[in-house]
């Protein structure tokens, strides 16, 4: 192997490391809800989940701003500056001694989390112009496995403290994370390469500070970050409702609904970098296939008997989650090297807040049930709209077709190929 894959081997390999803590922190308190609330004497639930939706709106608002910092500066900086931004108020959120320093320690969190996408997205399609596919999908490893592992590891080391600390056997988990985020930040930093340069023969010259030339481009940019915002709204409704299915219709406890959700992720650390390599021989034609076939598995998920729980959110996550890799790989493929970290940043605030709504809408839905909640037959409307949602989705794809092939980018990705593989 060249010095110059070995470079770009081990630079991934690291961005999937920074994408693991990433989702670490994104899930680590959903099972210390409980917890939270008795140790800071809150009368309700809601002030413990408020946290982190107060972190995801941290987390996804800034990401165009980040974008554009990462089109600027220096990434590998960046990137190590995220994390341990991410750890030191992980560490802060801790010690908070009340609501208010809580909140304000999960805001850095969120802010800290929010420069990750951009940058890495914009680096790992700049260092892998052939096979952005693969590549992305190979990262989205990190994904899955942090969203497995935060809750799995957080819930694991409070309830294994609870009888010595009580309630503030919650702080434990989350101090240990920021720890570990820091560590890793110092281990990104030492070992990452610089990023290189783009080649002078692929770059594509932005005038001003235009994403994209005409306003049609924007128009259908728009409608593409909408479309796969759907794709985000039934993705994250399938964690809530299907919590709240699992739990109030199928009998499930916390404990085996939380490994059923994990089941899900951890068939999607298999389906991304399988799927996403198979995508750059035909992006369309895979992004079509995986959410069809992962609307049809939700469409289905209410009506199998309980036993193919667990099969049904294997498959699902297989299938459903690797649409991530193809999706930022067509994104990248369809815009200038220039203007990627704001392009992505952009495409994931419209999306992520889009999505972030499905938490609130599908637990209104069930709420609505009444008694009827604790019937699987109550639910097959619901997940039969989720599925639409999915299909709904592909609207996006002719919208990327159509700015990638008005930008002019086939010769400009040609060129790039050859520069750099």
């Amino acid at each position: 192997m060249s010095a110059d894959a070995q470079h770009k081997t081990r630079t991934l390999w690291l961005l999937g490391m920074l994408h693991v803590f990433t989702h670490i922190y994104n899930v680590a308190l959903l099972p210390l809800y409980l917890l939270i609330k008795r140790d800071f004497g809150f009368a309700s639930e809601g002030q413990a989940t408020s946290l982190v939706t107060i972190l995801m709106l941290a987390y996804f608002v800034p990401s165009y701003w980040q974008g554009i910092l990462a089109d600027k500066f220096n990434r590998k900086k960046l990137l190590t500056f995220g994390l341990a931004l991410n750890g030191i108020a992980f560490v802060a959120l801790a010690y908070a001694p009340n609501y208010a320093c809580a909140v304000a320690a999960v805001v850095v969190a969120g802010l800290g989390g929010s420069f990750y996408h951009p940058a890495a997205t914009a680096m790992i399609a700049r260092l892998f112009p052939a096979s952005t596919g693969k590549a992305f999908g190979l990262v989205g490893i990190g994904a899955g496995l942090g969203f497995c592992f935060g809750p799995v590891f957080s819930g694991w080391r409070a309830g294994m403290l609870e009888a010595a600390r009580g309630a503030a056997a919650w702080r434990e988990p989350v101090l240990e994370l920021g720890i570990l985020g820091l560590l890793a930040a110092g281990i990104f930093w030492w070992l990452a390469d610089e990023e290189k340069p783009l080649p002078a023969g692929a770059r594509k010259i932005i005038p001003g500070d235009k994403l994209f030339p005409t306003r049609a481009l924007y128009v259908f940019f728009y409608a593409a970050a909408f479309a796969f915002g759907l794709r985000d709204f039934a993705g994250a409704s399938m964690g809530s409702l299907g919590s709240l299915f699992l739990q109030q219709a199928r009998g499930f406890d916390t404990r085996a609904t939380g490994l059923a959700l994990c089941v899900m992720f951890l068939a999607s650390a298999v389906g991304n970098p399988l799927l996403g390599r198979l995508s750059d021989s035909g992006r369309k034609r895979w992004m079509t296939t995986v959410l069809i076939l992962a609307a049809l598995l939700v469409a289905a998920f209410p009506h199998v008997p309980v036993g193919a729980t667990l099969p049904m959110f294997a498959a699902y996550g297989f299938f459903f989650m690797a649409s991530y890799p193809m999706v930022e790989a067509l994104l990248m493929e369809s815009v200038p090297d220039a203007v990627r970290g704001r392009i992505y940043g952009m495409f994931i605030t419209v999306g992520g807040l889009v999505g972030q709504l499905s938490h609130w809408i599908v637990g209104d839905q069930v709420k609505r049930m009444g008694a009827a909640a604790h019937e699987p037959g109550s639910y097959f409307l619901l997940y039969a709209a989720l599925a639409g949602l999915l299909l709904l989705t592909l609207a996006g794809l002719p919208c990327l077709h159509a700015i990638r092939k008005r930008e002019h980018l086939d010769s400009v990705t040609h060129t790039t190929h050859s520069a750099l593989e």
